[in-house]
């Protein structure tokens, strides 16, 4: 059967658009909820009135703050993705077979994920492994999957496509994380004697639905259009391409400008979405409420606003133009940092998660698509040009992890962390604001 469908077709837009449904599950259950509340609670002992008396771990022979030793992990996670990927994607342009590492790093993250189910202080070097390499996987696949997006689609479709793409993945990584929260609360009514295998679960659970639901993606994907064979050349080719890429952006002012400003801002948001669950954790006084049931409701909450947050944000684009509406929400980010810093009980921390939603959705699509309507009408190696992209927001996470990390670990407090990337939302607002206004 020929499944070769044209340029801006509606299903092929709606297999590409899929695939935030398959993988962002990982990005809530792994990244933000459930695996921050199980590192928490496997890393963090208290007394019988919730106050912290440890929170060290020893690893590799050293003592590590907990949230300091997940941090870098993390970022050193990042920074493998961000040396690889411009190998990947030249070598993905270069051979035409873009599908095929989509498909690789998928199953490398959600084969990850599922090995995560045997993680234990223990064996803590296999845990911190396979959530180094889940996280790889996810990222990796991104810089493929991202790269699609101006070969499926006409620049007049992308907004709104990649608004879909994010709205999708919300919908689909909140179905599941409610479906995990039943098992996690509930666990006598599924034959559990306690909450930990259900946790554990939801670690396969994540693997299985990424597996599962991508099927559909690349059922419809194009492959790619081949040129060459794999040799020698074409493995460092991704390099060479990456340099004609660079000197290409010295003559684009507005694309160069634009991604400058992402890669600060970026390094900003991400840092935040990574880190909300472990300040919730540490920095909170619950009192009686049950920690768990209120984080994972307020991760909840921060989707389900979302995609509220990605289709209005899509309107305003229309209305202002894409770079006056990312000033507007990089404002609204350094607000929430401020706010961030006093809170101390769950319902300022709910407030505090609505408003993050509303902006997070927002940003990313509007990120993406921008980045992806001010490429060069005529580029035709379109996963170099993304490598950029996403080594800019893999740098960027590197420097705001270790930023992070290096902070908690001196002042034990992720508070002042928060305040820290103020500073990062300030020089990205600075930034966008050189960036030319016409047409964008």
């Amino acid at each position: 059967m020929n499944r070769t469908l044209p340029k801006g077709h509606k299903k092929l837009l709606n297999a590409w658009a899929f695939y935030d449904w398959a993988n962002s599950v990982y990005n809530l259950t792994i990244s933000s909820a459930v695996f921050p509340i199980f590192w928490g609670a496997l890393t963090i002992l208290k007394d019988t009135d919730g106050h912290i008396i440890n929170d060290t771990v020893r690893f590799l022979g050293y003592d590590f703050n907990n949230d300091s030793l997940i941090s870098y992990v993390t970022a050193l996670a990042f920074l493998v993705v961000s040396i690889i990927s411009p190998f990947l994607s030249g070598i993905a342009d270069y051979i035409g077979n873009k599908k095929n590492f989509l498909k690789f790093f998928c199953y490398l993250g959600a084969l990850s994920c599922i090995g995560l189910y045997w993680f234990s202080l223990e064996h803590l070097w296999f845990g911190l492994l396979c959530y180094f390499l889940a996280l790889i996987g996810f990222w990796a696949s991104l810089v493929f999957y991202n790269s699609y997006l101006p070969d499926i689609a006409f620049p007049e479709q992308q907004d709104a496509i990649s608004a879909k793409g994010y709205s999708l993945g919300y919908i689909g990584s909140v179905l599941l994380l409610i479906i995990n929260l039943i098992m996690i609360l509930k666990f006598d009514w599924f034959g559990f004697e306690d909450e930990g295998t259900p946790t554990r679960l939801s670690f396969v659970m994540v693997g299985v639905w990424w597996i599962g639901f991508s099927q559909y993606t690349y059922y419809y994907l194009p492959k790619g259009n081949k040129k060459d064979v794999l040799t020698k050349a074409v493995v460092f080719n991704g390099f060479k391409e990456l340099k004609m890429i660079w000197k290409a952006l010295q003559n684009n002012i507005k694309l160069r400008r634009y991604l400058s400003a992402f890669f600060v801002y970026s390094m900003a948001v991400q840092t935040i979405m990574l880190i909300a669950t472990y300040f919730g954790i540490e920095e909170l006084d619950w009192g009686d409420q049950n920690a768990t049931t209120g984080l994972i409701f307020s991760i909840l909450l921060i989707q389900l606003v979302a995609i509220l947050g990605a289709y209005f944000t899509s309107k305003a684009s229309s209305a202002y133009g894409n770079i006056k509406t990312l000033i507007a929400i990089n404002f609204i980010w350094i607000g929430i940092c401020i706010y961030a810093y006093t809170i101390t009980t769950p319902s300022q921390f709910y407030i505090a998660a609505a408003i993050v939603g509303l902006v997070m959705g927002g940003i990313q699509a509007l990120s993406r698509s921008t980045y992806s309507k001010l490429l060069p009408k005529n580029a035709v190696d379109t996963a170099s040009y993304f490598s950029f992209y996403d080594v800019s927001e893999k740098i960027g996470i590197v420097i705001g992890m270790f930023s992070y990390g290096i902070i908690a670990q001196l002042t034990g407090s992720v508070r002042y962390s928060i305040l820290f990337l103020i500073l990062f939302f300030a020089i990205g607002l600075i930034l966008l604001f050189r960036v030319p206004r016409k047409d964008s």
